[in-house]
């Protein structure tokens, strides 16, 4: 079988940032926010080059082992053939390993640039088998899904059963209600999802259990047109509390913004603590309560999610 056929031209992607979970919605519920990565691409004459700047700039890797290049060896390797060289520019944006997705932006970028520089790409790798491959190499579907379709999305793995195809990775978008802003809170200090994951138990209560899939319902309802049930729709009992002493700063900072009604999580592994206000001045009015040393945002809903710029 013959090899892919590859674009003599750059190719140009922007890909959001994205909060997972947003309270109770555990690797299953992902919001794209308008931040944003911008890489650009093309076919070189040998081997890597890597040019990145912004945020991360100092320790991105700038060889094969860059996230943006893994993705793009793997997606051509589902293509059957890799390229004799990739020039990567990218200019960055998101935070990195602070809970809003850099890593999944990474990874949708790299499936989308190497699937815009092999000629009818987007015919021989659908959307569909875009995303399911992105969720592959992120070992979950929640940010890449809102990454690759914007807005709000629900994603989940079809079960396998009798008569019915093997299907990968799903997604469902929906629009946010207007109203909804959200604040981001960006701490100067990062985490490891793998420690936040590592803090969990393999096992909760039922009662938690059953707790959270409400909650989860509740907050799509509030979400996509009745955001004056956001602050009960955010609560939850599946990770937030057992990641506490992971980095005990972002769980005051929660705690404390809920203690006045504010619907805020972890976004998340976290660090990065999410509010979703109810208009403008409401989330304009969040800023102060900053602590020091950390970053605080308004940042609008990207409703564009991941593409090429033409």
């Amino acid at each position: 079988m013959a090899g892919p056929a590859f674009r003599g031209a750059p190719v140009h992607v922007r890909v959001p940032a994205t909060s997972a979970n947003l309270g109770p919605g555990f690797d299953c519920l992902g919001l794209a926010l308008g931040i944003h990565d911008e890489l650009i691409a093309r076919i070189g004459e040998d081997g890597v080059v890597v040019d990145v700047a912004g945020e991360g700039a100092e320790d991105v890797a700038r060889d094969e082992s860059n996230l943006v290049i893994e993705a793009m060896r793997a997606t051509f390797t589902e293509f059957g053939g890799q390229p004799r060289g990739i020039e990567l520019s990218c200019a960055n944006r998101i935070p990195h390993s602070r809970g809003l997705g850099s890593s999944a932006a990474a990874i949708v970028a790299g499936v989308l640039l190497a699937r815009s520089l092999v000629l009818q790409g987007e015919r021989l790798l659908p959307d569909a088998a875009a995303l399911d491959l992105a969720a592959r190499l992120e070992g979950h579907p929640d940010n890449v899904a809102a990454c690759l379709s914007g807005g709000l999305t629900v994603a989940w793995t079809p079960a396998a059963v009798p008569h019915r195809p093997a299907v990968g990775v799903r997604n469902v978008r929906l629009e946010v209600d207007p109203s909804v802003v959200p604040v981001v809170f960006v701490p100067p200090g990062r985490s490891s999802t793998s420690s936040a994951r590592g803090a969990l138990p393999s096992t909760v209560p039922h009662d938690d259990a059953a707790f959270n899939a409400g909650r989860a319902a509740l907050l799509v309802a509030a979400l996509t047109g009745r955001p004056e049930l956001l602050f009960d729709a955010t609560e939850d009992r599946l990770h937030q509390t057992y990641r506490r002493e992971v980095f005990p700063p972002s769980w005051e900072l929660v705690g404390g913004l809920r203690s006045e009604g504010v619907a805020a999580v972890v976004s998340g592994a976290g660090p990065t603590v999410l509010a979703l206000a109810s208009g403008a001045p409401a989330a304009t009015a969040l800023l102060a309560r900053a602590p020091e040393g950390w970053a605080a945002q308004v940042v609008t809903i990207d409703t564009d999610g991941a593409h090429v710029v033409r």
